[in-house]
């Protein structure tokens, strides 16, 4: 696979999941380049998971093509695949089955032919990377719900991917468990790898993810920045989703003098005390 080609490059996508069956994807276009980070939104059904699914060979174009660092997808088995493109599931119990947590980060490096010590230390840091280091000899399903997250997150790490897939990471965590894992999510990307994550959280979208792409019945509605698409409340209205409520409530205070494009509470309280002067 190339490093000089697009980490992602989507064209012309049409998939269906049988023949005489409504097209769940109807043309897409997207290109994600190396380092990115970028969120995917829309309602249930829109397509986005299903779209995912064809970054990592799980789903295959009815046609057009999908090239992952300018490998075409139909000509590269998934097993290959996954060497380059790694994917957590949105239920984390749905992904681990070992008994123990050292066993479940190393069952992917394990798998690519890697040396014992390699493994060993690809778990390590994969384990140290999601503060998990000190339960790595406990039964894997005692972990809490945001902990059994993260360690799929880490079982995928260990393989060490350059792309990162996630779906849904922030479902049925509290905020600080959310946050922790977008902070993962954060670093990893800051080290150089492209994050995609498919979630239905706007307000960590708005806070943490620069790009934004929004799936709307199988098309591509939007992509752009995410302050552009997230403070478009018309377009968003198209896809069935409404802007973060601080947005929502900056864009009533707009004669005020606030600005409708407000992304953030802090964003918020630095335009209303500029507004309110000296106290």
């Amino acid at each position: 696979m190339s490093e000089s080609a697009a980490a992602l490059d989507i064209t012309d996508l049409v998939f269906r999941y049988a023949s005489g069956v409504a097209d769940v994807l109807r043309g897409v276009n997207l290109r994600i380049d190396h380092g990115e980070f970028v969120a995917l939104i829309g309602q249930n059904g829109a397509g986005k998971t299903t779209l995912a699914k064809h970054f990592n060979g799980l789903l295959k174009p009815s046609s057009g093509s999908v090239r992952v660092m300018g490998r075409d997808t139909r000509a590269a088995p998934v097993a290959d695949l996954a060497r380059a493109v790694g994917y957590v599931y949105q239920n984390p119990d749905h992904q681990i089955f070992a008994q123990r947590v050292r066993a479940e980060a190393a069952f992917g490096p394990r798998n690519l032919g890697l040396s014992p010590s390699e493994v060993e230390q690809r778990v390590e840091r994969a384990l140290a990377l999601v503060g998990l280091r000190e339960h790595a000899d406990d039964f894997a399903f005692s972990l809490g719900r945001g902990q059994r997250q993260k360690l799929a997150v880490a079982s995928v790490l260990a393989m060490e991917p350059r792309i990162l897939v996630v779906d849904e990471p922030t479902t049925g965590l509290d905020q600080a468990g959310a946050r922790g894992i977008l902070d993962l999510l954060s670093t990893w990307n800051v080290e150089g790898r492209t994050i995609v994550v498919i979630t239905h959280d706007m307000t960590l979208v708005a806070e943490r993810i620069p790009r934004t792409v929004v799936v709307n019945d199988g098309l591509i509605l939007a992509d752009g920045p995410t302050r552009h698409v997230l403070t478009d409340a018309s377009l968003l209205r198209k896809a069935y989703l409404r802007p973060p409520q601080v947005t929502r409530v900056a864009q009533r205070l707009g004669d005020l003098g606030v600005a409708p494009d407000v992304l953030t509470v802090a964003e918020l309280y630095r335009q209303i005390a500029a507004r309110m002067g000296p106290s």
